[in-house]
C-alpha cells in the first residue's frame, strides 16, 4: 500500500501530494503556524513541512502506539493523542507539549478516543466505550470527570466544536446509517444535519464556522474501513449546500481529525492506493 499526504485548496479543488510512502500513515493535523503538518504513523506521531521533506518523529515519552485521534490544543502549546501502550492496549487519551515531552494521562477509563478541542481550550470531547456503547464524552483538560453527552443506540463518533464553541459536531448512525448531526456543547438540541444515502463520516468544520467538510462513504459499506472509494464533501452550512471537493481511495484514516489549514483556504487529507506485491499474479 501507498499512502499520500494530500493538500487540497477548497475554492479551486486543485490536489497536491506533499509527501507519499510505500507504507500506511494516517490522519494528518495543520499546525497553526500554517507551515506544518502531523500525522501518525508506526505508532508515533510526526511533523512534516507543508512545503514536503523529510519528516520528523515528535517524542511522545511512553506512548509508542499512538493512533490516528491526535490533534492540537487552540492556542498551539499541547498536543493530544490516543495511545494504546497502557491498560492491556486499549486506547487512552493524553496531553503533552507539543514539541514533544512526557504524556499526562486525561482520561481515566477506556477506550477513550480525542476527537475536538473547545475553543477556549478548557474542554476536550472524545468517543468512549462504555458498557458495549459507543458514545460523546466530554472531560476537562486539566482532567477529571467525564460527562457523556450522547445516548443513543449505536455508534457516535468523530466529535468536534465549532469555532464558536457553541456547537459539537458528530457522526452518527441513530437513524440507520450513518448520518451528520450536532449538538450543544453541553449535548442538549441533538440535532441531524445530513441527509444523504451514503454514510457521512467525521465533520471538519472550517476556520471561519462557514463550511463543513466530511467522508462520504457508498451506502453499502459498514463502519470505515481504509481500503474504499469514498468523497470528500463539504457542506455551506448556512444553506445546506453540499459539493464534491475529491473522490479518492481511502477511509479510515483519511481525515479522521481536524485538518483545515488555519487560513480556511486549504485541507489536508490522506488518499491510499494499493500495489501489487512483486511476483504477484505470475
Amino acid at each position: 500500500m501507498y499512502s499520500a499526504l494530500e493538500i487540497i485548496t477548497v475554492a479551486s479543488t486543485d490536489r497536491r501530494a506533499i509527501y507519499v510512502a510505500p507504507e500506511r500513515f494516517e490522519a494528518p493535523n495543520w499546525m497553526p503556524d500554517g507551515k506544518n503538518l502531523l500525522f501518525n504513523r508506526n505508532g508515533r506521531i510526526e511533523k512534516i513541512a507543508v512545503a514536503g521533506g523529510i519528516p520528523q518523529i515528535l517524542d511522545t515519552g511512553f506512548a509508542t502506539r499512538c493512533n490516528n485521534d491526535h490533534g492540537i490544543s487552540p492556542d498551539g502549546t499541547q498536543l493530544v493523542i490516543s495511545d494504546n501502550s497502557q491498560e492491556e492496549h486499549r486506547s487512552l487519551v493524553y496531553i503533552l507539549p507539543l514539541g514533544g515531552g512526557a504524556p499526562r494521562r486525561i482520561t481515566q477509563k477506556s477506550p477513550s478516543y480525542w476527537h475536538g478541542w473547545s475553543p477556549d481550550g478548557k474542554t476536550l470531547a472524545f468517543v468512549g466505550e462504555r458498557n458495549g456503547d459507543f458514545d460523546i464524552y466530554a472531560i476537562p483538560a486539566a482532567g477529571g470527570e467525564e460527562k457523556q453527552l450522547t445516548t443513543a443506540k449505536g455508534l457516535d463518533d468523530g466529535p468536534e466544536y465549532s469555532p464558536d464553541g457553541n456547537y459539537i459536531y458528530f457522526n452518527s448512525e441513530r437513524t440507520g446509517h450513518m448520518q451528520i448531526w450536532r449538538m450543544r456543547a453541553d449535548g442538549s438540541e441533538q440535532e441531524q444535519i445530513t441527509f444523504g444515502e451514503g454514510n457521512d463520516w467525521f465533520p471538519h468544520i472550517s476556520p471561519d464556522g462557514e463550511k463543513m467538510v466530511f467522508l462520504t462513504y457508498d451506502a453499502s459499506v459498514k463502519g470505515h474501513p481504509e481500503n474504499k472509494d469514498v468523497m470528500l464533501r463539504m457542506m455551506t452550512l448556512k444553506d445546506k449546500k453540499i459539493t464534491v471537493l475529491a473522490k479518492l481511495f481511502g477511509g479510515q484514516g483519511t481525515m479522521n481529525v481536524p485538518s483545515w489549514s488555519p487560513d480556511g483556504k486549504q485541507f489536508a487529507f490522506v488518499s491510499y492506493q494499493l500495489v501489487p506485491k512483486e511476483g504477484a499474479g505470475k
